[in-house]
């Protein structure tokens, strides 16, 4: 099917790093391709926009296309005005949309004003920390006819779409027990991580092993029933305390547990970018199943001759060509892939479609109703168990790791 091209506006509120590494040059590439059109970027620091302006991966990989830079004239370069998205917002067109990759904490108030500015809203994970605040996000959505899309890019993943397809199919049998990891790398500490992961507004868990909550009932259609969160404290660079290592324990509705290890602890002189994998223990019919992801290693290893540049560069090196990916495939610059690229292009692309094959609010509602049934975009309908298992996790790590039931409506 060909591209269906579009000049509907997307503005990105947030620069940091996951606007460097996925969101930015997926958009580009779309403006590229003319499948959106204007690219803007606003923060609450101009010197986080001008860093991305100027970041050269980006300038090598786009020579040709570039984002507008919603700037505050009236604010120094290092100054905070953290309500300066709404300036952008102001001059966006209705019914354009928005991707908000800011601190988990500020999800809530900010999608909330887009949905009163009537916007589309791509939100990375996790959207918001309570149930009742989901509730009020879907029900802001409903009435205005606007699709909300949560960037869990796991799911776009051929890995998890194989996983999918075969359980459904009944070929794994009934998961039982499971073991999952993420570690990002050391260096994450140094970041701007240390001004807003703290003890008090997140933790490991909830910010990284959300994924794999979220990926197993992406891949079995269980919900999960209860959660305990151990943490442990450790010190940020800038004198902050993070819940930086977890240890998690996702009871199932089926009886199923699954244990989730994070942490920002990955060595930088490790070779990965992270390590992580889940494995899945299964009845499979009697006999047994196995569903064994390994996603720290995707089969390619490197020995450079000097190590490579940037925090966490490492002259023995195991690349992912999976999640992200700059190619050369003629023409100026390069081309991002990977399913990092496809789950917010796909996230925008549903927005547009809204927009493209419906004449009215009720035709809208209709259409995303139908993208909440499908389940592969996440919604705030379709994945509430992600909010039920966050605000249960925030409770249990503040209580040692107390176990904790679920409590969300049925949909």
């Amino acid at each position: 099917m060909p591209t269906q091209r579009s000049d509907t506006p997307v503005l990105l509120i947030g620069a940091g790093m996951i606007a460097h590494d996925q969101i930015v040059p997926t958009l580009l590439q779309m403006r590229r391709e003319g499948v959106i059109g204007r690219v803007s970027v606003c923060s609450q620091r101009n010197r986080s926009v001008r860093a991305l302006a100027q970041a050269p991966a980006l300038r090598r990989a786009f020579p040709d296309v570039g984002f507008d830079q919603v700037l505050d004239s009236s604010a120094g370069a290092n100054e905070r005005r953290p309500d300066h998205y709404r300036h952008a917002l102001a001059g966006l067109p209705e019914r354009s949309v928005v991707v908000v990759a800011v601190p988990d904490q500020l999800h809530r108030k900010i999608v909330l004003e887009c949905l009163r500015a009537n916007q589309h809203v791509c939100c990375v994970k996790p959207l918001v920390l309570r149930v009742e605040h989901s509730l009020e996000i879907e029900s802001e959505a409903r009435d205005r006819g606007l699709l909300v899309g949560v960037e869990y890019h796991k799911r776009f993943d051929p890995r998890s779409l194989m996983a999918r397809d075969r359980y459904r199919a009944g070929q794994f049998g009934e998961f039982r027990l499971g073991c999952a990891r993420l570690m990002e790398k050391w260096h994450y500490r140094d970041s701007n991580f240390q001004n807003w992961f703290t003890a008090d507004a997140t933790d490991s868990f909830v910010y990284i092993g959300c994924h794999y909550v979220d990926l197993v009932h992406f891949v079995t259609g269980l919900l999960p029933s209860a959660v305990s969160v151990y943490g442990v404290l450790d010190d940020l660079p800038n004198g902050r305390r993070g819940y930086l290592w977890t240890d998690a324990r996702v009871l199932w509705e089926n009886g199923a547990c699954l244990n989730v290890q994070n942490s920002l602890s990955y060595p930088d002189a490790a070779p990965g970018p992270n390590t992580q994998g889940m494995t899945l223990y299964c009845t499979g019919g009697g006999r047994g199943a196995l569903l064994d992801h390994s996603d720290q290693y995707r089969g390619i290893a490197y020995s450079f001759g000097a190590p490579s540049s940037g925090p966490g560069g490492t002259q023995y090196a195991q690349p992912s060509p999976d999640y992200f990916l700059y190619q050369h495939l003629g023409g100026p610059g390069l081309v991002p892939t990977g399913y990092g690229v496809r789950s917010v292009r796909h996230i925008v692309q549903e927005a547009l479609r809204v927009e493209r094959e419906s004449s009215s609010l009720e035709e809208r509602r209709r259409l995303i109703a139908k993208i909440d049934r499908e389940g592969i975009l996440a919604t705030p309908s379709n994945s509430r168990y992600n909010e039920a298992v966050c605000e249960a996790a925030r409770e249990s790590i503040l209580n040692k790791g107390a176990l904790v039931e679920l409590a969300f409506p049925a949909d």
